[in-house]
């Protein structure tokens, strides 16, 4: 997203309509998964970046181009991620499909924390307090209910699925590649 250009603002708090639920229901058959898994997380980034946020293969539910830095290569990298809105702070959820490992983005902004999230610098922090965590937990299955499930999954296989909190920050927060990446 270009300067002057807004992340499109994600309530968890209203219902959402039949399409909606539609939607999140087949992203996590075995058809919607191999299309996560195989090619949406190929094509998302460029679609986000051709449509300038607007669209993205998770439609109507809501994600955004994330960019940090790579922990060990120092180079950016770019992927879509689902997210809500808490107050002035974004929310994401490192679900990875409730898989064993948090995704390779988690490990990036936990040693880079200043990212852009939908063109807009912020600052990146992992939310801790418990008591936050279960009020965020319940805002993040509204957004998207299979996160229930993938957090099940993700307890059975021994991880707690982390969540991250976004503060809005300085220009000087945006990920710096390394030269020549």
């Amino acid at each position: 997203m270009g300067p002057g250009r807004r992340l499109h603002r994600v309530d968890p708090r209203p219902p959402r309509g039949l399409l909606y639920h539609a939607v999140c229901r087949f992203s996590v058959t075995r058809a919607g998964s191999w299309l996560a898994v195989k090619i949406a997380w190929k094509v998302d980034p460029r679609m986000l970046r051709l449509t300038r946020g607007r669209l993205s293969s998770a439609w109507p539910v809501r994600a955004a181009l994330l960019e940090t830095v790579g922990a060990r290569t120092a180079r950016r990298r770019r992927t879509a991620t689902l997210y809500f809105h808490d107050g002035d702070r974004v929310i994401l959820v490192a679900a990875l499909r409730g898989s064993p490992r948090n995704p390779a983005w988690y490990h990036n902004l936990r040693e880079h924390p200043g990212v852009v999230f939908g063109g807009l610098p912020f600052r990146a922090e992992a939310v801790e307090d418990e008591r936050e965590r279960e009020r965020l937990w319940g805002l993040a299955e509204r957004i998207y209910p299979p996160y229930a499930d993938f957090r099940q999954d993700a307890r059975k296989a021994g991880r707690d699925i982390p969540l991250v909190r976004l503060v809005p920050g300085p220009a000087d927060a945006a990920p710096r590649a390394q030269v020549g990446a």
